[in-house]
């Protein structure tokens, strides 16, 4: 018990966090998880262990998106921590959560043709809608609205689970919709057309017609779960992430990043992670973060807070792990029950130590680097992430636009 000696806080460390407005393992947190975006990002190509999965499995590039959604929950229980006017603060939630979104679009939804072409700007009939700021936005809403509007505060409160009860009720309410949806549809069979504008395979101004046989009910492969389903309905094919990353599963035969004629026809499909009915789980992530911000505001002492936190997180990782062995896959793409609790039991262990080591044990200036990168993450994501300096760099070229210092990179390294 000695070793607790050190988790105890002092008056003067209350007073001291009474005047900082941020955490300072938040941001660094929020700074690993870019730097973390930027080497999946950039990387995942040469070193393929890093990249997604392509469909069933974790991998490193797998822990980003549930990550933020972490950080996003912590943060918000931090900001709404006491709330004088629910209305106004319920404006402000949705306006900022609006600005994300729409910038989510502005950057992702094909606006901008990566680093392999200078050119700019998307034909709105193809326009893709979600994608990654855009769930984050969803998940900040729902945890927003439900902190605003979803917590009881009494005056003297006994604990930290009793005023935030209905928090579970709305995050279990969530998963019965999401396992209803996905294994209670039934998918018939689809088709889909790929035209030149969209597949180098194909002859100069030709199409083909593809045929996904499906008719089955719960099934969670990358062809014929409901998923996919309600989004081509919903959003419309042509508004679906054309480079899904089941992609690199061997069925469809990969090569030089292109799917081969022969693979099966939902190889050739649009697909989007960021889908509908997995932003109902993600927004649950969203949540369980919001519960380990709530932890930070009712328990005043360092030991207290790290306990309920590593109590928290194995018991998430326990039950995701259980779920996983009795069949329910881990799958990023699906956004599934039991990759939701994995990565946010992984996300409340990371956020724990960084907590120890940054704010208790004091060694900052270890991670002033990745402090500064989580205080300025979303001009990050803006300027890195989403190529706008490679594009910039790559303006810059000698005699024709494909020598420039980007392509040279590229060719040295991926295409070799």
């Amino acid at each position: 018990m000695a070793g607790y000696g050190l988790l105890k806080i002092d008056e003067g460390e209350l007073k001291s966090n009474r005047r900082t407005s941020r955490l300072a393992s938040l941001d660094v947190f929020r700074g690993i998880s870019i730097l973390l975006m930027m080497i999946v990002d950039y990387l995942g190509s040469i070193f393929p262990i890093i990249a997604h999965s392509p469909w069933n499995g974790l991998r490193l590039a797998d822990f980003v998106m549930p990550f933020f959604l972490f950080i996003a929950g912590v943060s918000l229980a931090l900001v709404y921590k006491k709330v004088s006017d629910r209305v106004d603060a319920t404006w402000k939630a949705v306006l900022k959560a609006a600005k994300l979104f729409f910038l989510g679009v502005f950057l992702q939804g094909g606006y901008f043709h990566g680093i392999n072409s200078l050119a700019y700007g998307v034909d709105i009939e193809r326009i893709r809608w979600l994608g990654i700021l855009q769930r984050i936005s969803i998940g900040y809403i729902v945890a927003a609205l439900c902190e605003i509007w979803l917590s009881s505060r009494p005056i003297r409160e006994i604990g930290f689970f009793k005023p935030y009860y209905w928090h579970w009720v709305l995050a279990f309410s969530l998963c019965a919709i999401y396992t209803g949806l996905l294994h209670g549809l039934y998918v018939p069979d689809w088709q889909f057309e790929i035209s030149n504008s969209t597949s180098s395979v194909l002859p100069n101004n030709g199409s083909y017609v593809y045929l996904v046989s499906c008719s089955v009910r719960g099934d969670l492969g990358p062809a014929c779960n409901s998923a996919g389903m309600i989004d081509r309905y919903v959003l419309g094919i042509d508004h679906l992430y054309t480079k899904p990353v089941y992609r690199n599963l061997k069925e469809c035969n990969m090569t030089n990043g292109q799917v081969s004629e022969n693979s099966p026809s939902w190889c050739h499909a649009p697909y989007d992670p960021e889908g509908l009915i997995s932003s109902l789980t993600a927004a649950v992530t969203c949540i369980i973060g919001l519960q380990f911000g709530h932890v930070l505001a009712h328990v005043k002492d360092h030991k207290g807070r790290v306990e309920c936190w590593s109590f928290f997180s194995f018991s998430l990782l326990l039950l995701g792990s259980s779920l996983a062995f009795v069949g329910i896959p881990v799958n990023k793409s699906l956004y599934t029950i039991s990759y939701m609790l994995i990565t946010s039991a992984l996300a409340g262990i990371t956020f724990s130590v960084l907590y120890l080591v940054v704010d208790v044990y004091g060694y900052r200036w270890v991670s002033l680097p990745l402090e500064w990168m989580g205080r300025h993450s979303l001009s990050i994501f803006v300027l890195l992430t989403s190529n706008l300096i490679i594009i910039a760099i790559q303006g810059f070229y000698w005699s024709k636009p494909e020598n420039n210092i980007i392509h040279q990179i590229v060719a040295s390294f991926v295409h070799r």
